[in-house]
């Protein structure tokens, strides 16, 4: 229920995530407004305009606030696990023959599509818990283990309940495109056709899409391919993001910046002709350490090309029961710096800010600004760096989301 009377929070640092000159937007004896929802005012204590100073104070014992995380990619809908594929791996096989023998994605295809409605989201729910219990307050969900119309649908229903009867925003992506059913086998076109004129329009009309995805490799889909994919997608108005040069370079990036792409993720293999499209669409770079770590690849993506250019880096934990079974923001960021070399404060603008500029919602979240959602963490650190910097310990003190604020 939304806040009637305003709480004005105090004893605080703000990490406001605000671009600037100062590191994370760093506020000393900071003070929040809150009200509908929505925060009034996040700055200096001393300067809370005088409406609000008779109005209702909580001492927050000075914790650290932050804008609440926000995870752009994940696959949290799903039915069984791969486990033993995690045993295959370590034992020598590659992710690309795990998935030409009938495993990886397929694998979860098979169980999911077994999986009642109401199973898939009893099970998703302690996953989507993991992530409110460490300071989420927005999460993007994907389908793509479906591969069928009814399966797609009921993946996405789920990801719309779990939005409804979770203190969580849950942003849906279509990702039908995402493997050859086997119903296709060597019939990849005959399957975009069919995503095109039947699966996509369908779960457009019952409003369970938010933006489109696919996966752009040779294992999967290809350039031309995905391209008809996001034709049909923006001729229902509808934005799109790509998997893209994850094994391999097939420009996926360069043709998701043609379209104008929320974002373009994974980019292991990203070149600068890539890199060079996305900053001048304006399209966001997701960077997926979790994927990196379980399949222990060796290629970095392109940081330092993506800082140069100006691309804005989210991150996310790209939680999925195979090749990232990541359940941890938090560790999602300390992982962004141990393995990519990122610092403290890029990981914290990847899972605020930059999270909510790949998601296309930087105007109503992300920052501590006046205006924005009332999404907010209360963490107990003495500084916003810590959050990256240990491994398996959650600082949480408080969450504050939208309309509960």
């Amino acid at each position: 229920m939304t806040r009637d009377t305003a709480l004005v929070l105090t004893n605080l640092t703000l990490a406001t995530m605000v671009a600037g000159n100062a590191p994370y937007g760093l506020v000393e004896d900071g003070a929040i407004v809150l009200e509908g929802g929505r925060i009034l005012y996040a700055g200096p204590k001393g300067l809370l305009p005088d409406d609000f100073k008779g109005w209702e104070h909580e001492d927050c014992g000075g914790a650290v606030a932050t804008p609440a995380l926000i995870d752009c990619h994940t696959h949290l809908v799903y039915g069984g696990n791969r486990a033993k594929e995690f045993e295959l791996r370590l034992n020598g096989a590659s992710y690309a023959e795990i998935a030409k023998a009938g495993g990886g994605i397929l694998s979860t295809v098979t169980a999911t599509r077994a999986a009642s409605e109401e199973a898939l989201f009893e099970a998703a729910l302690p996953r989507i818990h993991s992530f409110i219990d460490e300071g989420t307050g927005t999460i993007e969900i994907k389908s793509g283990y479906g591969l069928d119309l009814e399966t797609e649908l009921k993946m996405l229903r789920v990801a719309r309940r779990l939005g409804l009867e979770c203190p969580i925003d849950v942003v849906t992506t279509f990702l039908a495109a995402h493997a050859i059913p086997p119903e296709y086998k060597g019939n990849a076109d005959g399957y975009i056709d069919w995503i095109c004129t039947e699966i996509l329009p369908a779960a457009h009309a019952e409003g369970l899409v938010d933006a489109v995805d696919a996966f752009c490799e040779n294992i999967a889909f290809d350039a031309v391919q995905v391209s008809r994919v996001f034709e049909k997608a923006a001729a229902l108005g509808i934005p799109v993001k790509l998997h893209a040069e994850q094994l391999s370079n097939l420009g996926g990036a360069a043709l998701a910046a043609g379209f104008k792409a929320l974002s373009a993720d994974h980019l292991e293999y990203l070149d600068q002709a890539g890199v060079s499209a996305m900053a001048a669409a304006g399209t966001a770079a997701v960077i997926l350490p979790g994927a990196f770590y379980t399949l222990r690849e060796t290629k970095l993506p392109p940081l330092q090309e993506l800082r140069e250019a100006g691309v804005p880096i989210a991150i996310a934990t790209d939680c999925n029961p195979g090749s990232s079974p990541l359940f941890s923001p938090l560790l999602a960021m300390n992982m962004a710096c141990t393995l990519f070399r990122m610092t403290p404060e890029e990981a914290l603008v990847g899972l605020t800010r930059n999270g909510a500029l790949a998601l296309g919602k930087l105007e109503d979240r992300g920052t501590l600004e006046a205006g924005k959602r009332a999404d907010i963490a209360l963490w107990d650190v003495e500084s916003p760096g810590e959050l990256a910097y240990r491994q398996g310990y959650n600082p949480l003190i408080r969450r504050f989301y939208g309309d509960d604020a």
